[in-house]
């Protein structure tokens, strides 16, 4: 009997989170200053006030196939529950970031396919979400469809050559 093993490969992934629908930058009393950011396996970067508009991260990553397992610094939890912190916090005169709430974005919600497709030359995986509840909280929750509504963006690269006209 012949046993079939799979090759994996990796393949470099974009994911770009496009939030919007701020909470606002005072939450009550000891949540003043507030801002939102992306937590990796380090520090909260790309701090966003609470009163923005929008705002854009960008995670560089790395998607191995035939799993369709996300890693990379900014992309936290177990195989097969894969996610994306932004991280919620108040920001002192000193500029000291303290947290007290985050929200997860899920990718174990995200269709293989699609993923594939995302990490195809060009291409980029895109969220999109507001950030804040009915009753104007931050969201503080495992983020998933149709909280958040995950697309791919770009152009695949065509690699083949059109045929030659006479």
């Amino acid at each position: 009997m012949m046993t079939v093993v799979a090759k994996t490969t990796s393949h470099r992934l974009l994911i770009e989170i496009r939030a919007k629908d701020f909470p606002g930058s005072t939450l009550g009393p000891g949540k003043s200053n507030v801002h939102v950011g992306l937590q990796g396996r380090g520090d909260v970067t790309g701090l966003v006030n609470g009163d923005a508009v929008s705002a854009t991260w960008t995670v560089e990553c790395n998607l191995t196939v035939p799993d369709f397992d996300v890693r990379g610094p900014d992309i936290s939890g177990r195989v097969g529950e894969r996610f994306i912190y932004l991280s919620w916090g108040s920001v002192d005169a000193s500029g000291h970031f303290a947290m007290f709430g985050r929200t997860k974005l899920m990718l174990d919600s995200v269709d293989p396919s699609v993923l594939t497709a995302a990490s195809q030359d060009g291409n980029k995986l895109v969220g999109s979400l507001g950030l804040t509840t009915q009753d104007g909280r931050p969201v503080y929750a495992a983020v998933r469809p149709p909280a958040i509504n995950w697309t791919i963006s770009g152009v695949h690269r065509r690699t083949s050559r059109s045929p030659e006209r006479g």
